[in-house]
């Protein structure tokens, strides 16, 4: 493809030099260019691409994309447009970043076009509805790649995930590469990051979900009014009408208190979903058990009787999203209802570690308050005995939910184990003692007794010695990550090792973590 027709769906301010050239590659990457390449310059958070310029020159990029002029004697002397010349054309555009998601896109072909793509969005529950989906869009026959926080999935390839959604580069690639293995559709984790962004741009989106939104990643985002911005984009610029035929739709949480602000602004068909409210999507006689969940969706296309392994109620919203997902796909009631049981969980998410105690052992994700809260709530609903969580927060990241998390671990646990998440560059011991001052807000009556052990394999073995028949500890933040990030090293770390190696210890264990902070 020619410079001139991969720029064509830009607005472009300004281009000079041969556009005629070939253009064997797109990348934002300096490092990653060669002869062929277009390079696209973006000014990045610590980064700025138009540094590089002349090292991609150097390198043999025919193209530069760039937001601001680049003075001539940087290029060698630039011709006018159309002029033949040595050195690279040059394409200025209002944003690069933007623009480097639609090079992309144009660059693989196009592959969002070619799938029936979904994009769930949302603070939690983003991957247990991806992967639900992905299950029972394959249980009806279609063939789903998966694209979110736990890795990437195309066929039976899973490629590592750096972020939970991609550069724009690389999910183009992805996409396309599902579209050579013949794959009719993909199902993406699309986060807040993202769509700031403009990860995603160039995607259309035939299916869009929005689970909730409570506070997370104000370390990148100046409030919730902007968190929420962000999220919105999903439904206003990435899933409107565009080159696809097929009809579009929006599923929404309005038991969330954002959701009604997405129905009133989405450009697309709604159905909302509900546990409380009548909705498109609605659950009811919903009963929950530490072996899974029951109930009945009543839908547009009529009641669905739901039964799976998944546990709690965040997971009830979970399903009836995922089954507003399958029905828009055109999979019938009795096609799903089939799928359920089939899928049993996501790694980190309600992860029970089974080593035959008389006692639960849970590792699941919940990094922010309100999943905190929805965990706990779930394991008082279905736990008899006393509940343990350890928990942490990761560094250099959203301060503010810091003390949130520590209140409301001390106001639903009885027993609460601080310790070190990621802590990156932060001292994990001021950290932790943000986390106590949320603790310490709860009146001491009322407030579950306390450790703070830093080191997160001796709290866990901690919470797992003092665990009782009929206990549950819930190990909380990491969930199926299997690292700790400790200043500039990635560590191996996982907290179901960790709980497994505690288990096996159990006839060892000895008294030097016992000591509670009351």
């Amino acid at each position: 493809m020619t410079l001139a027709e991969l720029i064509e769906p830009l607005d472009v301010v300004e281009r000079i030099g041969n556009l005629r050239a070939e253009v064997l590659d797109v990348t934002d990457d300096s490092r990653e260019v060669k002869p062929g390449s277009l390079f696209v310059a973006v000014r990045g958070e610590r980064v700025d691409g138009h540094s590089f310029v002349s090292k991609a020159i150097e390198k043999g990029a025919v193209g530069i994309a760039v937001e601001e002029p680049i003075p001539a004697e940087t290029c060698g002397g630039l011709k006018k447009e159309g002029e033949v010349a040595s050195s690279p054309a040059v394409v200025r555009v209002k944003n690069s970043r933007a623009a480097l998601g639609v090079l992309a896109h144009r660059f693989y072909q196009n592959p969002s076009q070619k799938l029936f793509l979904v994009g769930v969005t949302g603070t939690n529950g983003k991957t247990t509805v991806t992967h639900l989906c992905q299950a029972l869009l394959e249980n009806g026959g279609r063939k789903a790649g998966l694209i979110g926080t736990v890795g990437y999935f195309i066929q039976s390839e899973r490629y590592s995930a750096t972020h939970t959604t991609p550069g724009s580069v690389v999910l183009q690639s992805l996409l396309a590469k599902m579209v050579d293995l013949g794959l009719d559709s993909a199902v993406l984790e699309v986060s807040s990051h993202a769509l700031s962004l403009d990860r995603v741009a160039g995607c259309e989106f035939d299916t869009v979900v929005f689970t909730n939104l409570s506070q997370d990643h104000l370390d990148f985002h100046p409030n919730m009014e902007e968190y929420f911005q962000a999220k919105l984009r999903l439904f206003t610029e990435l899933v409107r009408g565009g080159s696809k035929r097929g009809p579009k739709r929006a599923i929404v949480n309005v038991d969330d208190g954002w959701g009604n602000r997405i129905v009133e602004n989405s450009r697309v068909p709604v159905w909302r979903y509900s546990i409380r409210a009548e909705s498109d999507l609605q659950a009811k006689g919903i009963a929950l058990s530490i072996d899974g969940t029951r109930f009945t969706a009543l839908t547009p296309m009529g009641p669905i009787e739901v039964r799976s392994p998944l546990v709690g109620e965040p997971n009830v919203y979970n399903l009836l999203a995922a089954i507003g997902v399958g029905l828009q796909a055109g999979l019938s009631p009795s096609t799903l209802q089939q799928g359920f049981p089939t899928f049993k969980t996501v790694p980190g998410r309600f992860e029970l570690v089974d080593e035959d105690q008389n006692f639960s052992v849970v590792v699941d994700y919940a990094h922010t308050e309100d999943a905190l809260a929805g965990l706990l709530a779930t394991a008082r609903t279905l736990n008899r005995g006393r509940v343990l969580t350890v928990f942490g927060c990761g560094g250099d990241r959203d301060r503010g939910k810091r003390p949130k998390m520590g209140r409301v671990a001390a106001m639903q646990s009885d027993l609460v184990y601080l310790t070190s998440d990621n802590p990156r560059s932060e001292d994990p011991l001021a950290i932790l003692r943000e986390i106590e001052q949320g603790v310490l807000t709860v009146p001491e009556g009322s407030r579950a007794q306390y450790q703070v052990i830093p080191d997160r394999s001796k709290a866990i073995a901690a919470a797992v010695w003092e665990a009782r028949s009929g206990d549950m500890v819930l190990i909380a933040g990491k969930g199926h990550e299997d690292y700790q990030l400790v200043g500039a090293d990635r560590l191996h770390f996982d907290d179901r090792e960790s709980a497994r190696q505690a288990l096996a210890s159990l006839s060892h264990r000895g008294s030097n973590c016992r000591e509670v902070v009351n």
